[in-house]
């Protein structure tokens, strides 16, 4: 027997969106014609727009003056320290209950907002790296996040301060994915993570890791030949090998995992490619293994992207709406990926089968968008210095 039609409508994705969000980032009205429901919708339309405050102000109709909404939504935020807390909470929130039965491949990653301006209270606020977008000065966040059947759940959201150490990231990752129950039983990070600090935690830890290596030394066409870690790279074949990181007067003791292939004319490239990888914890793996198991680690890229796509601009100085922005746009992607694990799915003998093509995020987005526009209406003409009549054309 066929199962009965049913259908999933932008109205209920609202719903669904904006109650979630007040129950777990509670706002507050800020006086009577300013309510928590208009701020989270104002806040929305800022995220599906990819926009800021500003603009979303010039959009909406039947809003208060835009600085009287600024105003209600920094009255509304917790410090900083409470907003981590409330959005790690709204993370766990749609994770299904199946990620708490057995430990899990965790995936970490730092993602670089780049900023412009000057910090607002403290100079920790503001990370320092390399150039990018015109600046070397950036917020940082770094997240932790699970495969789970194909899908992609963001677990943790961490601040990361100028200065702080690499090692303390990762702590606070890893603990906070143990207050959600989830466990890893291997953990997959970036190569900007390579370092004797972060390694000796992890050793410490008891968790097993892979990670990319930097490459340093002298590179295979040098006179002398090359040297630190890039002999691993003008390795031939793959194979496994044994190799002390060494800062300072700390040093740490780490398996190097080198996976060779052949480009094969892929990215129109042609020749041998070298992985170089650091391992611990996973001995008796193969090369091939260790290649794979670290090439799906790059959904992380993917989600950072979903991220931008419903992440509100701004040009605040303050770190709490910057902060909120990431975590909303955050929080709304997980949305979306429950909604199709919970209720888009089809399922099948041997697991759901995952049907991206029903809602795509920015079509989530674009909802959200259309009924809020209905709520408020949109504002349709402007302030003109002449008469139109006489110089537009009409039928």
């Amino acid at each position: 027997m066929r199962p009965p039609h049913r259908t999933l409508n932008r109205q209920q994705v609202h719903r669904s969106a904006s109650r979630f969000l007040q129950d777990h980032l509670p706002l507050h009205d800020y006086k009577r014609s300013v309510t928590a429901a208009m701020l989270w919708a104002v806040l929305l339309v800022t995220a599906a727009e990819v926009s800021s405050l500003h603009a979303t102000c010039q959009w909406l109709d039947g809003l208060p003056a835009e600085e009287t909404l600024r105003q209600a939504v920094y009255a509304s935020l917790p410090d900083y320290a409470e907003l981590q807390r409330r959005l790690n909470r709204a993370l766990a929130g749609r994770l299904p209950k199946a990620l708490c039965r057995r430990r899990q491949r965790l995936a970490l990653d730092l993602t670089l907002i780049p900023y412009h301006g000057e910090p607002f209270r403290d100079p920790a606020e503001v990370y320092r790296s390399k150039a990018k977008d015109g600046t070397s000065h950036f917020h940082a966040y770094a997240t932790a996040y699970v495969v789970h059947k194909g899908e992609r759940f963001t677990v943790a959201l961490l601040p990361v301060p100028r200065g702080g150490s690499l090692a303390a990231v990762v702590k606070g990752l890893l603990r906070q994915s143990r207050t959600v129950a989830v466990k890893p039983a291997l953990v997959l990070l970036d190569r900007g993570f390579y370092a004797v600090d972060v390694i000796r935690y992890l050793q410490a830890a008891r968790l097993p890791f892979l990670m990319p290596v930097k490459l340093t030394g002298r590179k295979a066409d040098h006179s002398k030949g090359p040297s630190g870690t890039r002999v691993f790279a003008a390795v031939k074949r793959s194979g496994w090998f044994e190799h002390t990181v060494v800062s300072g007067a700390r040093t740490a003791r780490v398996a190097i995992c080198v996976a060779c292939r052949n480009y094969r004319g892929q990215w129109r490239r042609h020749g041998r490619q070298a992985l170089v990888y650091a391992c611990w914890g996973v001995a008796g793996r193969s090369c091939d293994w260790v290649r794979e198991t670290y090439r799906r680690r790059f959904g992380i890229e993917s989600s950072y992207r979903q991220m931008n796509q419903v992440r509100g601009r701004t040009s605040t100085r303050r770190p709490e709406l910057r902060l909120l922005y990431v975590g909303l746009a955050l929080v709304l992607r997980n949305e979306w990926v429950w909604l199709h694990w919970e209720v888009l799915s089809t399922p099948r003998r041997g697991g759901r089968l995952i049907r991206q093509e029903r809602l795509r995020l920015r079509a989530l987005s674009r909802w959200l968008r259309q009924v809020i526009e209905e709520d408020f209406g949109t504002i349709t003409e402007t302030t003109a210095e002449r008469k139109p009549c006489s110089l537009l054309p009409f039928d």
